[in-house]
């Protein structure tokens, strides 16, 4: 017999029309619904003591009863995860992770690079004095004309790409191969003159409310970006050539990199789901150069769909849709989409791993709170898998309605693994979520 005490109280409130209804759905297919009591939006449940289940954006999640209730309320979010969610922390975890075991895949499949904080762009020189590896590439380059190669235009000369470290949706995100490229794209963020200031605005930053993380709105000139409101970079060696799908296939020769859905739980559960998308990019991939890498014509080098205007087809596949084989690839099997799927397994498992024994301040699993990131990998030329970025509260619309039940399948398997557990009910098992780390952090 279900008594008071049984129930558990609902605080689904996602603020998202794409996932809001999946949610429901998942919940009332995957827990017993006479358990179930869905509260409104401002609606408290009944006693301090009830059970809870929270929902929400980052921002309204109560995590002051989450922290005072861990038996009874559970979250969909992690309060501290900058380890792993702001690019600059997320560089500084794999070199922690690093110095402490070399041979670790990680040092094969993140890419090192350079961190710094520049508020303007005339005190980037001195953001840049110890950047031994920027300077050292800039003096390779600079003995090198435009296009010199070997093996085909650009291939010779190194370029890097700069990525704010507390952007969001590709925002900020740049292309260089030379000092004087990157003083440019500074210079073209410094802010206006009090005069324009006064007259147009510009230069607001808008606040994700997520640690006190703050973003710019715009990508460049005239848009809302400033250096001072982004402060954190880190430059990468670019990734050249990436892999490309052949023709007939309907993105062919278009950059794409691959959007992973991975689950958190507790302190601490790691799974990956299989079904993952290919995000391709807008136009055809060209090798970089000085003419195609300015900020009007990143639509090659960038996938993030977000910043693709107008027409979007193509844009978004079903990763395991992409062709089993491609003739010009070395696989390790028949199939290299299992080996892609493999290395992002093992790369996944190792890079929060190394957050959380390393970057203890800034990654702090919850025993009652799970979490869902979206992960982006790229896949070069060679078939190798290089970690990009891992996002929390990742975009789901981006999926679209014809893909919508890769996101659907997802919610599901998170309340198999990471909701029904918390209160004593034995999952029915999730077959699309993979394993991949489970560490006991001694959080009760």
């Amino acid at each position: 017999m279900t008594t008071s005490e049984d129930k558990i109280y609902l605080q689904i409130h996602y603020g998202d029309t794409y996932v809001q209804p999946l949610l429901l759905a998942a919940l009332q297919s995957r827990l017993p619904p006479e358990l179930l009591v869905f509260l409104a939006e401002n609606e408290a449940p009944p006693s301090s003591d009830a059970k809870v289940l929270q929902w929400r954006q980052y921002e309204t999640i109560d995590f002051e009863h989450l922290l005072a209730h861990p038996g009874t309320t559970l979250a969909n979010s992690y309060v501290i995860r900058k380890a792993l969610i702001r690019k600059h922390f997320l560089s500084t975890t794999v070199r922690y992770w690093l110095s402490k075991f070399p041979g670790s895949v990680l040092g094969r499949s993140v890419k090192g690079g350079v961190e710094f904080e520049v508020d303007y762009a005339e005190f980037l020189d001195d953001a840049l004095v110890e950047a031994w590896e920027l300077k050292e590439s800039w003096g390779r380059n600079g003995g090198m004309a435009e296009g010199e190669s070997e093996g085909g235009e650009g291939r010779g000369r190194e370029w890097w790409i700069l990525k704010p470290g507390m952007s969001e949706r590709g925002q900020g995100i740049r292309l260089f191969s030379s000092e004087e490229e990157l003083t440019a794209i500074f210079e073209e963020w410094d802010p206006p003159s009090d005069d324009e200031d006064e007259e147009d605005g510009d230069g607001e930053a808008t606040h994700s409310g997520d640690e006190d993380d703050a973003e710019g709105n715009g990508s460049g000139s005239g848009s809302g970006i400033m250096t001072s409101q982004l402060r954190h970079f880190v430059a990468q060696p670019y990734i050249h050539p990436p892999l490309l799908l052949p023709p007939p296939h309907e993105s062919a020769g278009r950059k794409f990199h691959i959007r992973t859905y991975v689950l958190a739980v507790g302190a601490l559960k790691v799974y990956v789901y299989k079904p993952m998308l290919a995000l391709f990019a807008g136009h055809q991939y060209q090798a970089p150069t000085a003419s195609n890498t300015t900020p009007s014509h990143l639509n090659a080098h960038l996938t993030n769909t977000c910043l693709q205007t107008g027409e979007r087809e193509g844009s978004v596949h079903a990763f395991w849709s992409l062709p089993s084989t491609l003739p010009d690839l070395n696989s390790k099997s028949e199939d290299w989409r299992r080996d892609v799927f493999d290395q992002i397994c093992k790369v996944t498992g190792e890079i929060f791993e190394a957050a959380a024994r390393t970057m203890g301040i800034h990654f702090q699993p919850l025993p009652n709170a799970f979490e869902i990131f979206g992960l982006d990998f790229l896949v070069d030329g060679a078939g190798k898998v290089w970690l990009l970025e891992v996002n929390a509260f990742p975009d789901f619309a981006q999926t679209g309605e014809e893909l919508q039940g890769v996101v659907r399948g997802l919610m599901e398997g998170v309340v198999e693994v990471g909701v029904r557990p918390f209160w004593g009910l034995e999952s029915r098992g999730a077959e699309e979520m993979i394993g991949v780390l489970e560490l006991d952090l001694g959080r009760r």
